[in-house]
């Protein structure tokens, strides 16, 4: 049997016979583990995901682990604010995001830059002007109210995630949470 150590904190959706999604999920593990309580609950994963008795059904009393994919996250070292938010990685390193993935930016010191949850809407990776040779995406993110300069002791771009789930009919609780799954107990 494997084991798994929880990351993060515990996501709790109350749900009934229609569709009800959590809130941005930074994406830090490969996998979710999902207890349903009270009733069964079929799970949808993904950008922006709408749960449907077409999806993967945990009865009630039941938990699974599902696999999310490897995490993605890189440090930023460069945002452009405006009605869309250029964000640049450093040289050499590439872009672990593709235009449609969703993420989540944290900004030490300056979180006036912070989003959440929002989706790249281009990834460029050709040479720039002057010997810029980084890569750059656009993120659907609205930041022209931020003034001050980009100047942060870290700052770093993760992938993040949502969970939609629902009943076939009656109110229930699902609980999600990340685990890390290790060998055999």
């Amino acid at each position: 049997m494997a084991v798994h150590q929880g990351i993060g904190t515990v996501t709790t959706l109350t749900t009934s016979g229609t569709s009800a999604r959590s809130g941005a999920i930074a994406h830090k593990s490969d996998s979710l583990r999902f207890v349903a309580v009270s009733q069964g609950h079929h799970v949808a994963i993904g950008t922006l995901p709408t749960g449907s008795t077409t999806d993967y059904y945990i009865p009630s009393g039941g938990e699974a682990i599902l696999s999310i994919g490897r995490p993605a996250s890189q440090r930023v070292v460069n945002v452009i604010v405006g009605t869309a938010t250029t964000i640049d990685f450093p040289e050499g390193t590439g872009s672990p995001f593709a235009v449609g993935d969703a993420v989540t930016l944290t900004v030490t010191g300056q979180s006036d830059f912070d989003f959440e949850h929002k989706i790249v809407s281009s990834v460029d990776t050709s040479a720039g002007v002057s010997g810029y040779f980084s890569t750059r995406i656009t993120v659907d993110h609205n930041s022209s109210s931020v003034s001050e300069a980009f100047n942060p002791a870290y700052a770093e771009l993760r992938g993040s995630l949502m969970v939609a789930a629902r009943t076939d009919s009656g109110s229930g609780k699902l609980y999600v949470q990340q685990v890390q799954v290790t060998g055999a107990a």
